[in-house]
């Protein structure tokens, strides 16, 4: 039912933590970020070539979900319920929703986002970080990643003046429509595409600036 939503352009959320329900959301007006666009900012490249962080994917969904729940300075309040962390969990399990972590050189989990893969489209759900610029760190290793795999579209579902500064635009729901059709309908995205060392097993921060400086 998820996977169905996702793929009519319509999404779950929660009013609080403690809703005992959720409701389905289509913006008329959709976030997205173009993957050729990603605009990196001099100094989160700058951060990413100092190799603060290691970045993997999938190695801590959970923890990924439950860091995205918590309070954070200015969001006191989480639209993830016990329903919707339930649902993305299942999903993880079925390998249609991934999580990029950054840990830092103790192996402590820094930041992290999750979100789901269904075809070529990738649909950002949440962020978090516990160091400063790691989820922006993440965001960065997740359009690379994206890059690689042969994704053709990076949802992410409202536009924010945060997200706006990495090149995210605003489309009206049926251009959205039409690029959600295509991601949909041609070769399915690899999210583990380029992966070094083994499945999960992220770009360097440099690799990540060699990437995502390059056009295509």
């Amino acid at each position: 039912m998820l996977l169905r939503a996702y793929a009519s352009g319509i999404f779950p959320m929660a009013e609080r933590a403690d809703s005992v329900d959720v409701f389905w959301v289509e913006p008329r007006r959709r976030g997205v970020l173009p993957l050729n666009a990603f605009h990196l900012p001099k100094s989160l490249a700058k951060t990413l070539k100092q190799e603060r962080f290691r970045f993997t994917a999938d190695r801590a969904f959970a923890d990924v979900l439950a860091g995205c729940a918590e309070p954070a300075p200015g969001r006191s309040e989480t639209w993830i319920n016990p329903l919707i962390a339930e649902a993305y969990a299942a999903l993880h399990a079925r390998g249609q929703a991934h999580s990029v972590e950054a840990w830092t050189a103790d192996g402590e989990l820094a930041g992290g986002l999750y979100g789901v893969r269904l075809g070529a489209a990738f649909f950002g759900e949440s962020m978090f970080t516990r160091v400063r610029d790691a989820s922006k760190c993440c965001l960065a290793a997740l359009v690379a990643r994206l890059r690689l795999g042969g994704f053709r579209l990076l949802d992410t579902q409202f536009l924010t003046s945060h997200l706006a500064g990495f090149g995210a635009i605003e489309i009206p729901a049926r251009d959205y429509r039409v690029q959600l059709s295509a991601a949909l309908s041609g070769a399915a995205g690899d999210f583990f595409a380029g992966d070094e060392g083994g499945l999960g097993d992220g770009p360097s921060g440099k690799r990540i600036v060699q990437l995502l400086s390059q056009t295509s």
